[in-house]
Order: C-alpha cells, then structure tokens, then sequence
C-alpha cells in the first residue's frame, strides 16, 4: 500500500458546504498515519490558524527536534479558489458570479504570504456572489505556490466535458507556464449509489479521468489522487445533505434539490489506494506535493501600528 495524503479537503470554514471539524481531520489523518493535510476551504482561509494549531504536536518549539517533528501532521495551507471566467472586474453577467475551480497550495512561508495576498483580493475587489481571484492575479503571486486542477468545476474539466480538448490543453500550457512542476492534474472519483448522482457526478468523473490522463502522459504533467472531502466520517453522510438543504434553501424532500454523491468522507489511505488502484502514480505523487512543502512559523510577534507625534501633540516632559 503507497502513502497517501489528501490534498482537497474542506471544513466547516467552508460555511455551509463543509461539515468536518478541523480537529476531527487532523486526529484522523494522524491515526491512519498520513505525514500530511492540505486545508482547501472554498474561497477563505478562516480555518488555517486553528488548523495548523491542531496539527502541532507535543515537541512543537523543542529545538531539540527538527521542525519537521514539531507537527504530527505536517499542515499544507492552501485554499479552493474561485478563477473569474472574464477577470475579477467584470460583475455584469452570471458568468460572473463565481468562476472555475482551483487549488492554491502554498509551498513556504512566500506562498502563504502570496496566497493571503490572493484570497485578501478576492474578498475585497474580486468579491461576485463568491470571491474570486483571475489568472492576471495568478500570474503576479505564482512564487511559492503550487496548483492543482481541482475538481469537475474546475476550468481543465469544464472544458472537457465541453468537448474542448484542444482548449484543454491551451489551459494546461498557461499554467504549465506559470508554475512549471508545481502544476497537477487532479483525478477524483465518486462512485455514488444514487442513480441521478452516479449519472451527474462519477460518470463525468470518469469521462474526465480518462482524458486528464492522456493529457498528463502528452503534456508531461503529473497526476494526484483526490477525494474532495467535505465531512469526515462515512456515516456523516446523511447529516452533511441536510447542511446542503439549509445551504440552498430547498426542503429534503424536493428531487430536484442539489445533492452530493455521499462520496465525500475523508477516506483512509487504504481506501484511496483501492479506489485508485489502477493510477498508483497518482497516489504517490500526494508524497511528493507534501515533500515540496516547508515547515515554516505561522505565529509571529504583534505587528503594531507607529503613530508619530507632531509638533500639535505634547510629549511625555510637557
């Protein structure tokens, strides 16, 4: 069995969409021996302080130890963006109200900062029904920071469900370009029980599946293994569709209400490896996503304003 590591996950600071307890992640990842966890929530990072509180272990500042013994869990900080289709000025359209899919992973403590700097954007100036970053503002914070495809929402998928290889592929050069060996093609499966969500969501998956794998052996881009994780346990399932009522506003009993595959608990690294058991090298390239990543220090001295006095102020011998 190869070591995995999830690099799509999301907590409760995806408000009403996520439903795991950052707590509740970081003790399973430790207890099925995973070395690291990404935190990807959509569009925010609320979560990452308390999460990287939680991954620190009892040798945390011992400078007897390693930095990399600090953490029980090694902490990935990242965020799942929302890409504006037509830049982040652009709040004319519906187009415009959320964007494609991607993750941002910071590599070191210039990525963190880059990505702060990123979702701080998005919030403010980027903000369209969702927060929403542009490949202009990719381009500028790209250092220190790694990328993956994301999930079917994301621009790489889109396209090909679209039947638009060839703009596939254009996609794939930019980023190619931008972030070089720091750019992945992310592979998920869902294979749902629900008819209707087996028919929206797995076999879009696997349609996908299959071309971003052609693509990653012609376009010399790595492939990872990705559960996109939303609740923790399997058996959370049934309470996270009633969160996704409250999220949308629909009553349980309406059919036609959005609806997730009950796929996304946050599966063990045995049941990742059986669900990929056919695309190995996509669940060891999570070890080498994790191996790029540096320990670095979060919590840092108070940062004060200076208010320097005038000549209308008195001083302290006044």
């Amino acid at each position: 069995m190869k070591p995995f590591n999830h690099l799509h996950v999301h907590s409760q600071y995806s408000i009403l969409d996520g439903q795991a307890s950052i707590k509740g992640l970081v003790n399973k990842a430790h207890s099925d021996g995973m070395k690291a966890l990404a935190l990807t929530d959509h569009g925010t990072m609320f979560g990452i302080k308390e999460f990287w509180n939680a991954c620190k272990s009892s040798n945390y500042g011992n400078p007897e130890f390693k930095k990399e013994d600090w953490f029980k869990v090694k902490p990935i900080l990242g965020c799942e963006t929302y890409v504006s289709r037509r830049g982040i000025t652009n709040k004319s359209a519906k187009e415009d109200r959320s964007g494609e899919h991607l993750i941002i992973l910071a590599k070191n403590h210039t990525g963190y900062k880059n990505l702060l700097k990123m979702i701080s954007i998005a919030n403010t100036d980027g903000f369209y029904y969702k927060p929403r970053i542009d490949k202009s503002i990719l381009e500028k914070y790209h250092e220190g920071i790694m990328v993956t495809s994301a999930c079917l929402g994301g621009e790489i998928p889109q396209k090909i469900m679209d039947d638009d290889i060839e703009g596939a592929k254009e996609s794939i050069k930019w980023f190619k370009n931008i972030f070089g060996k720091d750019y992945y093609l992310e592979l998920q499966r869902h294979p749902a029980e629900s008819f209707k969500e087996r028919e929206n969501v797995y076999d879009n998956q696997v349609r996908v599946n299959k071309v971003l794998q052609e693509l990653a052996r012609e376009m010399d881009v790595k492939l990872i293994a990705a559960n996109d994780v939303h609740f923790t346990n399997e058996n959370d399932a049934d309470a996270h569709d009633i969160l996704i009522c409250l999220n949308t506003g629909k009553n349980f009993e309406d059919e036609n209400r959005m609806r997730y595959t009950k796929q996304e608990w946050f599966k063990s690294t045995a049941e990742m490896n059986t669900l990929f058991a056919d695309a190995p090298e996509a669940i060891e390239n999570t070890q080498e996503v994790a191996q790029k990543v540096e320990v670095y220090e979060l919590d840092s001295d108070p940062i004060m304003p200076e208010f320097p006095n005038t000549t209308d102020f008195a001083t302290m011998e006044d």
